[in-house]
């Protein structure tokens, strides 16, 4: 196939992917510069659209923006496809926030309503799983971590997923015995996470380490 002659705008464009090196680079925006990125939307919706346009320039071999659809083009052929909709429940929305390279998996920013969370797609396979924050992986990328607390519709716990290109699931769990907030995430190593959160009247954060072979986690069964 000529290569040139390739029109990756139209319906042709998920062939034409597959004639391109399988190349695809992305990083995590740091903090700062998502902070200052999102500055001024107007939503989060709005913040996950301004993350993807920045994350685009280096995806767009392997996904593309048209619209209010999003495509994604799976290996070795295939798309998932997905549509931003609006309807009584408030909008849903869709937008490209990282790449895990070694893994072959794209993270999407999702928002319904006023809920956000994020949706995993694993091209090997086409599997979709729903996350409830930001996977930080460790450093070997075989797993990574995600912390959910809100004040309500959540679950209040640190958790620890097993993550390869053909299969996601959840290792472990653990739920502090007190109530916190703006929890993040660190690794230190591949066996032990950093945890900085705040608790309830007090104006400085905390930070606590924990090892994935401490006792006190609550082992998740494979299904």
């Amino acid at each position: 196939m000529n290569l040139r002659a390739c029109l990756c705008r139209t319906a042709r464009w998920a062939w034409c992917a597959l004639a391109l090196p399988a190349l695809a680079h992305a990083a995590p925006l740091p903090r700062a510069e998502l902070v200052a990125l999102c500055a001024e939307a107007e939503d989060q919706a709005h913040c996950g659209r301004l993350v993807e346009a920045r994350q685009l320039r280096a995806l767009s071999r392997i996904v593309e923006r048209n619209g209010d659809e999003l495509r994604v083009l799976l290996s070795p052929f295939g798309l998932s496809v997905f549509h931003d909709t609006v309807n009584v429940n408030g909008a849903r929305t869709y937008a490209v926030w990282d790449y895990l390279e070694n893994q072959e998996t794209l993270v999407l920013f999702t928002t319904v309503g006023d809920r956000t969370a994020f949706l995993l797609v694993q091209r090997h396979t086409g599997e979709e799983y729903r996350v409830p924050s930001e996977p930080v992986m460790a450093p070997d990328d075989r797993r990574f971590a995600t912390a959910d607390f809100c004040a309500r519709e959540c679950d209040n716990e640190v958790a620890v997923w097993r993550i390869d290109r053909d299969h996601v699931r959840k290792e472990a769990a653990w739920t502090p015995p007190a109530a916190w907030s703006d929890v993040s995430v660190m690794w230190r190593g591949p066996d032990a996470i950093a945890l900085e959160y705040s608790l309830p009247g007090e104006t400085r954060p905390r930070t606590l380490e924990r090892r994935l072979d401490d006792a006190s986690w609550q082992k998740v069964r494979p299904k």
